[in-house]
């Protein structure tokens, strides 16, 4: 997701976080300690209000985390790779490469995250219950109270029925079961996606303009938001459908053109830019190794005076921040990572070695072909005598 830096790992899952989330903690703080907690506690001073608010949005931020963290779990426990998950705007996203392999597996990854929102919400409840009868009173019990709301709040908005939400996601898991069509069920639970979020739209925006209040305006924000996710679903549904057995190295440019990392910038845009019918360019170490991925792009962001002392690795793209698949990867599963820094762009990588490129043309070439051909037709990459070079190969 752009505008989202990586902040660590936990348990091997890489943790991002946009710069929309520091926004909601922020707000999140104000209200608690400008609003919800100085009318429970009048008595309690500024300092420990703030203090309190502030404390209490981190924690809010934990159990988003937490969310998200038990779906990359147990995702990786049912065979799905985890790419990433990012905290944002709307809450959180783990990115999956590749889907559930079965219904139950689906089930499972969906359901694990508001089970964890909804126990952290009686968790919460129940220490403020604790502290209550143990004579504590104030802001910690406020915020505690406060803890628990939102998050059984959390877990009871995520199991509604429409995806992109995980009740979407259990709704698909019992549609795939019952009709055993894995595409019929994404594609019913997108729509009922896209009803919900035109729901939430309507409610917002009566709130706002009949009753005046501008909590109606978040409302039909989240509303729009899940309006245009599921939209995004059902086409990428039927996309993947359609790219069925379409694997890398049927689409992939093979042997691509590559540039030292250590090259200037002005000689790479002379030797390499200017001589060759490519914008983007592979760097190399000195062994053959893939390091990382140029672009035309990014050579324009660098001032031309600063090209000479400049090495081209410099602006270039690290590999940790280039999609990298496999030859015999589904394409379908590689487009999902593809909306980095790169421009569309990933490596093809074997056992180590680098063996092909997949730009944005090679993609567009594969989408534009699938509808002559279909899911069900065999895309061999490698003719058999006397025959034909498939239709995925451009070389």
């Amino acid at each position: 997701m752009g505008g989202s830096v990586a902040v660590g790992r936990i348990g091997g899952v890489l943790v991002r976080m946009h710069w929309s989330v520091l926004g909601i903690a922020v707000l999140m703080a104000w209200s608690l300690s400008s609003q919800v907690l100085p009318a429970s506690y009048p008595e309690a001073s500024p300092l420990a209000t703030w203090a309190t608010g502030t404390v209490a949005a981190v924690f809010f931020l934990l159990g988003l985390l937490a969310h998200e963290l038990t779906h990359a779990v147990v995702a990786r426990r049912n065979g799905v790779r985890v790419e990433d998950i990012t905290l944002w705007l709307f809450g959180g996203v783990a990115r999956l490469r590749g889907e559930a392999p079965d219904p139950g597996a689906e089930l499972r990854i969906a359901g694990s995250g508001p089970l964890v929102s909804l126990l952290l919400g009686l968790g919460f409840g129940l220490a403020a219950w604790v502290l209550s009868a143990a004579g504590v009173d104030g802001l910690p019990i406020g915020a505690l109270a406060w803890l628990a709301g939102i998050n059984l709040l959390l877990a009871v908005f995520n199991v509604l029925p429409g995806a992109p939400l995980d009740g979407g996601r259990l709704l698909r898991a019992a549609l795939w079961k019952w009709r055993g069509d894995r595409l019929w069920a994404t594609i019913a639970a997108a729509r009922a996606g896209r009803a919900l979020g035109l729901v939430l739209v309507g409610l917002g925006l009566w709130e706002l303009l009949a009753l005046g209040s501008y909590a109606g305006l978040w409302l039909a924000l989240i509303g729009w938001f899940i309006l245009g996710a599921a939209a995004g679903e059902e086409q990428q549904a039927r996309l993947t459908h359609s790219l069925a057995g379409v694997r890398v190295q049927d689409v992939m440019t093979p042997d691509p053109d590559t540039a030292p990392g250590g090259l200037p910038v002005s000689e790479f845009v002379e030797s390499h830019l200017l001589q060759r019918p490519h914008t983007s360019f592979p760097l190399v170490d000195a062994a053959g190794r893939p390091t990382g991925l140029v672009t035309a792009a990014r050579v324009k962001t660098l001032p031309h005076d600063r090209w000479p002392a400049t090495p081209i690795s410099a602006v270039a793209c690290p590999l940790a921040e280039v999609p990298v698949a496999a030859p015999d990867e589904q394409l379908s599963e590689l487009l999902p990572r593809l909306d980095g820094p790169t421009g569309g762009r990933a490596l093809v990588l074997d056992r180590g070695r680098l063996v092909g490129i997949v730009s944005p043309l090679d993609v567009t070439r594969a989408i534009e072909r699938s509808a002559f051909s279909g899911p069900s037709m065999s895309r061999s990459a490698t003719p058999g005598p006397g025959e034909q070079a498939p239709l995925w190969s451009h070389r």
